[in-house]
């Protein structure tokens, strides 16, 4: 096999790992892991995120530059996203049960929470934009792009995750609640303003009032999860 040869098939991998590894430090799905990383294993949320991964950057090479060209999908999804993400920061403070069955059964959800969350963050993102057109790029390598950003993602991630474990290491069990909370909380709270600014086209007054109404909600409701945690983790 000849040089030309190998780095025909070499360049197209080593260059979507490069690229999505050096994009997503920093990035919202990097704190995203580190968020989760305080909560659940290693192991478990590394697999959630490979999972949403291949899925998601999947579903860019192979129909995403046909998405791309349907009006207001992004919007769409983005909002759906930043629900969603309220919804995780409030299950971060949820009191955990004690029941080894109970336990059992919530540990091998913890795979599929992290794999919905991390899907839907990356819908409508740079790094999936970024793979469309790396796809189109290197249009004799699909498998490889996928590859690339798929380990990209793992990389940038995995360095997230050992410093939420870090951190987990340090702070006290009903801080790192806290924080993983108000990670996700921020994130949806941000995504909704750009949803109904973008998508719905509405004014800052309105957009701010109505965000303003989801915080307070989320904040009274959060509260109220974390002294139920508290109270269950002194009995």
């Amino acid at each position: 096999m000849s040089f030309e040869t190998i780095s025909a098939f070499a360049t197209p991998f080593i260059a979507s790992a490069a690229f999505v590894t050096l994009n997503e430090m920093g990035d919202k799905t990097q704190l995203l892991a580190m968020a989760f990383a305080t909560r659940i294993k290693f192991f478990k949320v590394m697999l959630g995120v490979l999972i949403a991964t291949l899925l998601n950057h999947g579903l860019a090479v192979a129909v995403g530059t046909l998405l791309a060209s349907v009006p207001g999908w992004q919007g769409w999804v983005k909002f759906i996203a930043a629900v969603l993400f309220i919804i995780f920061g409030l299950w971060a403070l949820k009191p955990d049960k004690l029941d080894d069955k109970e336990t059992k059964r919530h540990g091998n959800g913890d795979v599929a929470t992290v794999a919905i969350a991390f899907f839907f963050a990356e819908m409508g993102d740079k790094t999936q934009l970024a793979t469309i057109t790396l796809s189109a790029q290197y249009s004799h390598a699909p498998l490889l792009v996928l590859a690339g950003t798929t380990t990209g993602m793992l990389i940038a991630d995995a360095v997230g995750i050992i410093v939420g474990v870090l951190m987990g290491r340090k702070l006290p069990d009903g801080l790192l609640k806290l924080i993983a909370a108000g990670v996700f909380v921020l994130f949806g709270l941000v995504g909704i303003w750009e949803s109904l600014r973008e998508t719905f086209k509405m004014q800052p007054f309105t957009v701010g009032a109505i965000v303003a109404a989801v915080a307070v909600f989320a904040l009274i409701l959060g509260y109220t999860l974390y002294k139920k945690e508290k109270t269950a983790r002194t009995i």
